[in-house]
């Protein structure tokens, strides 16, 4: 068994990255969509949520305004409230998602998709003089999938965009956005110190897979070879 971090500031790719493990036989457990699940109407996060953050980030249907709350979160300061609770919960949750898969083959490759591996301070504690690094107990190696500023916030529009041209003040809106989200995030400089693989994700996704192709031996060996 092998339990993979993969992870990647915003617009870094990641995701595209995951779906090509996941080609070739990883398990991906996406953090993101832990936490949307979580979000839902009836939850104990959402409604942990509604109480701390209050009505304002319901939208007319009961649903969480995302949006609300992102910006409660980003502009204003308030990130390290969300991340107390959805933080907690969603690791919990991977952790029993990788229980499962390892009990029914213990030589799979788990891979959780998730940007905040080293940001978040929740989840077990590690070793002895690592007490600040919970990440470690977790994983037993990280992939980083890195790419340069100007990519990740070109990305992060196209995909906030999608099919529909944007105007310039929606343009500056979400380049603020994204700005902000990054500057939440722990510089790939300094991730990359503490990663095992690193994947470069400036160029194509063609580049991406080759990448992806000659790490997934090696993944799926240490898996294989594993205690």
């Amino acid at each position: 068994m092998l339990r993979v971090g993969l992870t990647g500031g915003l617009g870094s790719g990641k995701s595209t990255a995951a779906r090509l493990l996941a080609e070739h036989g990883a398990h991906v457990v996406e953090a993101d969509g832990i936490g949307r699940e979580m979000m839902q109407p009836g939850q104990a996060v959402y409604a942990a949520l509604v109480e701390r953050f209050g009505s304002d980030v319901l939208l007319a249907d009961g649903q969480l305004d995302r949006t609300a709350l992102a910006r409660l979160a980003f502009a204003e300061g308030r990130v390290e409230e969300l991340n107390a609770i959805v933080h907690p919960a969603v690791i919990a949750r991977q952790a029993e998602i990788a229980k499962a898969i390892f009990e029914d083959d213990w030589k799979a490759v788990v891979v959780v998709e998730s940007a905040l591996i080293f940001e978040t301070k929740y989840g077990e504690k590690g070793t002895e003089g690592e007490p600040d690094e919970p990440w470690r107990s977790r994983f037993d190696c990280i992939v980083l999938v890195t790419a340069s500023e100007e990519v990740k916030i070109a990305r992060y529009l196209e995909r906030m965009a999608g099919s529909r041209a944007l105007s310039d003040e929606e343009r500056a809106r979400l380049m603020a956005d994204a700005k902000s989200r990054l500057a939440q995030q722990i510089p790939d400089e300094r991730k990359a110190e503490r990663s095992d693989f690193i994947v470069s994700n400036d160029g194509s996704l063609e580049e991406l897979k080759e990448q992806i192709d000659e790490l997934w031996p090696v993944l799926a060996f240490a898996s294989a070879n594993s205690v």
